[in-house]
């Protein structure tokens, strides 16, 4: 494919200079596939979630890859320190807890707006810090699939491990010495063609989301060099919110 006209203009250097130095004083990152992501066009980037420093890390990997990111995420990561201010800086998207972007449009109309734009668009499929015991992906929401489906454009899974031994999960305190190693795969798209032209109902995009979250367990049980739990974590089975922080016991089995 050939390359398009680079997206990374002065401004985004600018910012890179700042974040990657940053990103580099508590890890080593070791990115495997980086080839899979397209060099132009647009398409959706479905990475796992379990610590608020991943979208600085999954920025970074589309990054090296020569494309911009540009994500739909928490509200919340707004008022984190440091990570605030770089997604103000960058023009993400915010989306507020009840699902809608701050100022109270569709988050889901404001991605394809960029999906218009034939610009990579970087989605969270579990739309908060995973609730699983193990930091394994659990139960995932619609608003990916939906996105992919209704604009035809492919999502490409993508796993990484180890960004909770710099800023554990809930945490506000970074662990910058000794660097930690942090791995990223990027995967082959996920197949949806058994739903491209079928209804669009809320049977269709749980099938597809589940495929999409099984890709994204794949990859992670390779980084981690173990099986994922048979059955994915759902809050809604545990009783848990999944708004705010959400402490259980054990929670901290694999932050080390």
């Amino acid at each position: 494919m050939a390359r398009s006209r680079d997206e990374r203009t002065v401004g985004w250097w600018l910012l890179a200079a700042i974040v990657i130095p940053f990103l580099k004083l508590g890890g080593r990152y070791r990115f495997r596939h980086l080839d899979r992501i397209p060099q132009s066009g647009p398409f959706i980037l479905a990475p796992n979630h379990y610590t608020n420093l991943d979208p600085l890390v999954t920025a970074y990997t589309l990054w090296r890859a020569r494309r911009v990111p540009r994500f739909l995420a928490k509200a919340s990561l707004f008022r984190v320190p440091v990570v605030g201010a770089i997604l103000r800086a960058s023009g993400q998207i915010p989306v507020e807890r009840q699902g809608a972007v701050a100022g109270g449009a569709d988050p889901l109309a404001a991605a394809s707006r960029l999906v218009d734009h034939g610009l990579a668009v970087i989605v969270y499929p579990e739309g908060t810090l995973t609730r699983d015991p193990e930091i394994w992906p659990m139960r995932g929401k619609f608003g990916a699939v939906r996105l992919a489906l209704e604009h035809g454009v492919p999502i490409y899974p993508c796993a990484t491990w180890g960004v909770h031994r710099i800023l554990p999960r809930y945490s506000k305190k970074l662990s910058l010495f000794p660097r930690k190693d942090v791995d990223i795969m990027i995967g082959d798209p996920v197949d949806l063609s058994p739903w491209a032209n079928g209804p669009r109902t809320g049977a269709t995009y749980a099938e597809a989301t589940n495929a999409v979250m099984q890709s994204i367990t794949a990859l992670l049980e390779e980084l981690r060099g173990e099986k994922a739990p048979l059955e994915r974590w759902d809050p809604a089975a545990h009783g848990q919110t999944e708004i705010g922080r959400y402490d259980e016991p054990g929670a901290g089995a694999k932050q080390a």
